[in-house]
């Protein structure tokens, strides 16, 4: 049974520094996946889709498979996700059910994702607003943080719910 750590919030809610925090301070290795380590280093360009809306199913359906891989192989995961989908919470509710799984909700205000989203400049820009404004209706976070609070004391509080054994997450809910 492997753990992981699921960030979820709109794009630009500080999901990769909060990552990348808890990896320095955990004490254990955990694999950080994201879409954007697949963009970022060339594996995965959705430009290069003539016809991305076609493929984007088969593409998440695959990301989910190998996020499911990596932890059905034993391997403690901290993944970046937007479950912006129908459907892609109860893929991964399968995939991952015989997983630990804490699940993290960032809230960001707007004011801060459209700021964040402008300096990053490799970001359509409204994905942020658009994403604010759905991303966590109707979820069941195992806890919430305020992704404009310190990311030293955000990436504290994920570490101490970290209880063993953890409690059936909300994410499966």
């Amino acid at each position: 049974m492997a753990l992981v750590v699921f960030l979820h919030g709109p794009s630009s809610s500080g999901k990769s520094t909060l990552a990348a925090e808890l990896r320095r301070r955990a004490g254990r290795p955990f694999l950080h996946l994201s879409i954007d380590h697949l963009r970022d280093s060339g594996a995965w360009d959705p430009a290069r889709y003539p016809d991305w809306r076609g493929a984007r199913p088969g593409f998440f359906s695959g990301f989910h498979a190998a996020v499911a891989g990596f932890a059905g192989a034993g391997n403690d995961l901290i993944l970046e996700h937007i479950l912006d989908t129908p459907g892609w919470q109860a893929e991964l509710q399968v995939l991952l059910a015989s997983h630990d799984v804490l699940f993290v909700g960032l809230h960001t205000p707007l004011s801060a994702l459209q700021q964040r989203e402008a300096a990053r400049g490799d970001r359509i820009i409204g994905s942020a607003a658009q994403d604010f404004h759905s991303v966590h209706a109707g979820l069941t976070y195992d806890i919430t943080l305020d992704g404009t609070a310190s990311v030293s004391d955000s990436a504290r509080r994920v570490l101490a719910a970290l209880k063993d054994p953890l409690p059936r997450s909300g994410f499966f809910a």
